[in-house]
């Protein structure tokens, strides 16, 4: 309950955030609901909240919708988020997550750029790219969940009103989330805790959209989009810190530094995968790949085995490559009044070298 709680909280102030910032609401939630569902159930809670907050502002702003930028960016939206949730089914967003977090910090520079006059000579050219961006927002769409003001750019160089912008992109929006939720539940991305998640998210987007009519025309629409930008910049964080903890986890990432007298390496594992740099007598270089075998593996398949390959750099050898293939025998024994394992590890090694 006390999460629920605190999911209506940040939600509300993460809507009236939305609403003066031009989006951004499910991005900045997300981090939320990730410590509440399982990774692969946040867009489709998200997908419920953010089509009742769209189908709110569609109904208050109804009269200054872009019909125009509607029909040119949404048939292309819907089966590129298709493609996006076929792909969540099949990996986790962390890394797409990542990636949109860092996009999302690059907003960081424009805030601190002197203010420019808004022209109007690139409205053309720019509706032109309506297409891709529609599918381009679709896609990440049905793979996180939201896409909020990874675009907004794109309506700003339209040369949209902050109402036209709210207006706009609830249309886009909202046919867009109502079948992303339909696929989620094909899909079988929807259980009972989804829903109920969802349902508190889109209380909160309710309640903010009532308010944001009072005061949002009182807002200049360069502070409209400083706003927006900043609000990108804390969502931005807010997905990094998030992803990179998931991804730390999800792939048992570890970094380790070893010194001694004569040797200086750094090394690091990802997966199965370990990553070394190590310096000899600051005269060799040796950069090793590794494929780990972990624990049960190993003994349930024998055909598993550590593999390393080496690279050497050395002044007075050369460069050449080694590798290191051992080869895993593992015997049970197993009698009714003892139980025995016996191990033995034997070694082959392949160099090729190069001058």
């Amino acid at each position: 309950m006390l999460g629920f709680v605190a999911l209506f909280v940040v939600a509300s102030a993460a809507f009236s955030l939305s609403a003066v910032s031009g989006g951004g609401a499910g991005l900045i939630v997300m981090p939320l609901l990730g410590l509440l569902l399982p990774a692969d159930h946040v867009p489709a809670a998200l997908s419920i909240g953010t089509a009742v907050s769209s189908a709110s502002r569609m109904a208050l702003f109804f009269k200054v919708i872009r019909w125009q930028v509607v029909f040119l960016y949404v048939p292309m939206a819907l089966p590129a988020a298709w493609a996006g949730i076929l792909l969540l089914k099949q990996f986790q967003p962390a890394y797409l997550d990542l990636l949109l977090g860092l996009f999302l910090l690059s907003n960081l520079p424009l805030m601190l750029r002197p203010r420019k006059k808004s022209g109007s000579s690139s409205k053309t050219s720019n509706s032109v790219w309506l297409p891709l961006i529609g599918a381009l927002a679709g896609f990440i769409s049905g793979f996180t969940g939201a896409v909020g003001l990874i675009f907004n750019g794109f309506y700003y160089r339209l040369g949209l009103r902050k109402e036209e912008i709210v207006a706009t992109r609830a249309a886009n929006d909202i046919l867009l989330h109502i079948f992303k939720v339909v696929l989620y539940a094909l899909y079988g991305l929807i259980d009972q805790a989804t829903i109920k998640t969802g349902v508190v998210v889109a209380i909160a987007a309710l309640a903010s959209s009532w308010g944001m009519r009072l005061y949002l025309h009182h807002i200049p629409d360069h502070l409209f989009r400083q706003i927006g930008r900043g609000a990108a910049v804390v969502a931005g964080v807010a997905m990094v810190a998030l992803a990179g903890r998931q991804i730390l986890v999800q792939d048992r990432i570890v970094l380790y530094f070893n010194h001694t007298e004569k040797a200086v390496e750094l090394a690091a594992n990802w997966r199965q995968h370990k990553l070394s740099v190590e310096v000899e007598n600051l005269t060799e270089v040796e950069l090793r790949h590794s494929v780990l075998c972990r624990g049960v593996t190993c003994i349930e398949n024998p055909k598993i085995q550590d593999m390393d390959t080496i690279l050497h750099i050395s002044l007075d050898r050369g460069i050449y490559i080694a590798k290191r293939i051992p080869s895993l025998a593992l015997q049970l024994r197993l009698s009714s009044g003892s139980e025995s394992m016996g191990h033995h590890d034997s070694k082959r090694n392949e160099c090729h070298g190069v001058g």
